[in-house]
């Protein structure tokens, strides 16, 4: 493991407190804070990395090819949320005895214009953001300080997917259940494909695009 300086440590310690804060302060900005978030990121790696903040994220230039984001991470996506479907949500509802709850979706339902801006929004703050904090910055800050050892990783995913469950608390128990579930299957995707960051937002992307589909038609 390479040696961690003093501004390897302050710099990732102060952006999450900001982060936390955003998160969790008196003031609530709802879906912008995660482009917001994700901005002070990428400040906040420019400071520690230098001429490196996004390849430090795992935004890897060779890796954003069309067949990587436009065919494997459909299929992906459309693999995850079969999965999602006929799998997951099933068997944690069955353990929890508590549906999902998607009221906060029932705007969305045969509505054009506000699934339209929906989309915009699912593929900017949470796919974008959420990638780039949950995977890009906070698991990759995790194996900076820990290693990549096999209980080092296994403990990455799961406290992260833990953390990414719990802001999902709209959808109650079970919503967080399968989402931190969901969370923890895109890390590990992340890490298997070496940290490829551009290929776990556009894999986000399409699973929360089909699934805003099932909303408008009334699906879920």
């Amino acid at each position: 493991m390479n040696k961690i300086t003093l501004r390897q440590t302050l710099i990732p310690l102060i952006t999450f407190i900001i982060i936390c804060f955003l998160w969790f302060g008196p003031v609530r900005i709802s879906y912008v804070e995660n482009i917001i978030i994700s901005i002070l990121i990428i400040i906040a790696n420019y400071i520690e990395y230098k001429a490196k903040p996004f390849s430090a994220l795992g935004f890897q230039r060779e890796k954003f090819t069309f067949k990587n984001i436009f065919v494997l991470a459909p299929l992906v996506a459309l693999g995850l949320f079969a999965f999602y479907v006929f799998a997951l949500v099933p068997g944690i509802t069955k353990l929890t005895g508590a549906p999902i709850d998607y009221t906060s979706f029932d705007q969305l339902r045969g509505n054009l214009p506000a699934c339209l801006i929906a989309l915009l929004l699912v593929w900017s703050a949470t796919a974008f953001g959420e990638e780039i904090i949950f995977r890009g910055y906070f698991m990759r800050q995790f194996v900076k300080f820990l290693g990549e050892s096999k209980v080092s990783i296994v403990l990455n995913i799961v406290l992260f997917a833990c953390f990414f469950g719990f802001m999902h608390s709209q959808q109650g128990i079970t919503g967080q259940l399968v989402t931190g579930i969901v969370g923890a299957l895109l890390a590990l995707i992340f890490y298997l494909r070496k940290y490829d960051l551009w290929f776990i937002i556009a894999v986000h992307a399409f699973f929360d695009t089909i699934a805003l589909i099932c909303i408008y038609f009334g699906l879920a």
